[in-house]
């Protein structure tokens, strides 16, 4: 099984920076805003780490401000931000919020096969840019497919305990670390929490790497 990704380093040299960590859940809108921006803003690309927000959401006693009185502020922000960084206009999927239990573990299955980025990165623009509902199986499975993952080994892994444990251990291992939701970005031992954190996490990922140089 893979370790989670915050216990892995970037790079073989002993002055190398340490890579940041990403942590995501497809079903996140905010997450997008933040996929879409990370890969200009990290001087090394942060290692992308599937979690399922649910487990976080059980853990922590809390739920997605989607179901509550914030749904409309939150909704209209997201818009104005996707405007501000030039991104397409949000399409919402329905239902939103989806339950994604299945895409985060053909998410998972992705990381083991070394594709996670592509996959996570066109899963998300199909949610938010596309209004697909990622709560169906055949939606992720054609996001797979054009990642060149082939949709038989994907459905085959999303129902194996290696996965299914894997995405479980992620998600704990993260709650341990403090993360309390997504996105949320690891730098050396700091957690940046959501999409106006961005930039900060960016910053000191820079740093990092000079003061380990």
């Amino acid at each position: 099984m893979t370790r989670p990704a915050s216990s892995r380093r970037g790079g073989s040299s002993e002055g190398s920076s340490i890579r940041a960590v990403f942590y995501f859940d497809l079903g996140s809108p905010y997450a997008y805003l933040a996929a879409e921006r990370i890969g200009r803003l990290f001087p090394e690309p942060p290692l992308w780490q599937p979690i399922l927000l649910g487990g976080l959401f059980k853990r922590l006693s809390t739920g997605s401000w989607a179901l509550g009185e914030a749904r409309a502020t939150n909704v209209a922000e997201i818009e104005r931000r996707a405007r501000a960084y030039g991104l397409p206009p949000v399409v919402w999927p329905k239902p939103f919020p989806g339950n994604t239990l299945f895409a985060m573990r053909a998410a998972t299955h992705a990381l083991e096969a070394g594709a996670v980025e592509a996959f996570a990165l066109t899963a998300f623009q199909e949610a938010f840019a596309s209004g697909r509902d990622l709560s169906s199986p055949d939606d992720v499975l054609r996001v797979a497919a054009g990642c060149g993952l082939a949709p038989g080994d994907v459905r085959a892994a999303v129902e194996s305990p290696a996965v299914k444990d894997a995405l479980h251990a992620a998600t704990e291992h993260a709650g341990d670390l403090g993360v309390r939701g997504v996105p949320s970005l690891l730098v050396g031992s700091t957690i940046y929490f959501g999409d106006d954190r961005l930039d900060a996490a960016a910053a000191a990922a820079k740093r990092h790497g000079r003061e380990r140089s």
